[in-house]
Formats: structure tokens, C-alpha cells, sequence
């Protein structure tokens, strides 16, 4: 099944240095059944895609906890058996747990806001909170970050691409 983990900068150097992200359970992201019954009309790239952007916010929620970590979202894309997930529909219509570590073997691919994208990140990472409970004004920072597409990376360029950040 693919998952969608929502990380940091410091998650992906802890994925480079120890080769996997663990320990389990870790929350996630992935096609569900409710999450199929909400976008009844989507197709599965849509869904995944919805994913996606359910871990990206995921993403402000840790970059929100962790004020040394680059302000980019950053999303791990990873194929894990079906066996190592468990649906937590009562956590959101998205939301899974992984049970198992995920290995470096795993990741399909890594999603990353470009550098454009920092200003917007940081404030709505500053904002999640307020925007959880309900506050436009930050709900409209979140909007701002989320206009930002986030950028396609193989398992491989991981390590280079710490580089950059």
C-alpha cells in the first residue's frame, strides 16, 4: 500500500543516516475507504493526491514542533504491505498507522517545497494550531503554503538534496 509519511528536513537526515524511519508505529497518509466515500468522483491519482496534501499539512504540524528544521513541507511517499497498515478512521478519513519501520527500500519518492516556498511555510507552520481551531486568518495562511506545489524526488536524491536546505 502506498503511504504518505509527513517529515521534516531533520526526518529525511535521520532516513539518510540510519536508513529507515521508525520506530513504528509512525502516522501517515494513504487511500482509505473513507477517504474514497469523501471524493467519491476522484479517480485513484486523485486520491493519492488528496493524500498527499493531508500529509503535507501533516508537515506544518511538525514543522510547527520542530523550529530547526528547514520551513519546507516534506512528504515520504512508501510502499509498505498491506499487513503493516492499519486504518485510523476514527483519527481522520485519511489516516493510517505503519507498524513497521520503513526502510530506505521502501520510499518511492520524497515531496519537497522548493525554496520559493519558505516564507509561505513558515508562516502557516507558525499558524496550524490556531488554524485547527478554527481561525480564518490562519486558515488562510495554510492556503497561502498550500498554493505552493511540492516537488518531485527520487529515493536516491535524498542525500543530495540535504544538501541544499
Amino acid at each position: 500500500m502506498r503511504v504518505y509519511l509527513p517529515a521534516t528536513s531533520g526526518v529525511l537526515r535521520e532516513l539518510v543516516e540510519t536508513g529507515r524511519l521508525g520506530p513504528s508505529p509512525l502516522t501517515a497518509f494513504a487511500v482509505t475507504p473513507d477517504l474514497r466515500e469523501w471524493y467519491r468522483d476522484g479517480d485513484l491519482d486523485e486520491l493519492e493526491y488528496a493524500a498527499l496534501l493531508e500529509a503535507a499539512r501533516g508537515s506544518l504540524r511538525l514543522l510547527d514542533e520542530d523550529p530547526t528544521a528547514a520551513r519546507r513541507r516534506v512528504v515520504v511517499a512508501a510502499d509498505v504491505p498491506d499487513d503493516a497498515v492499519d486504518v485510523r478512521a476514527d483519527l481522520d478519513r485519511a489516516v493510517v498507522r505503519v507498524t513497521v519501520p520503513v526502510s530506505l527500500s521502501m520510499i518511492a519518492a520524497v515531496h519537497l517545497d522548493g525554496q520559493e516556498a519558505e516564507p509561505a511555510v513558515r508562516a502557516a507552520a507558525d499558524a496550524v494550531l490556531e488554524a485547527d481551531l478554527g481561525s480564518d486568518d490562519a486558515k488562510f495562511l495554510l492556503d497561502e503554503a498550500e498554493g505552493h506545489e511540492l516537488l518531485w524526488y527520487a529515493s536516491q536524491e535524498v542525500g543530495p538534496l540535504l544538501e541544499l536546505m
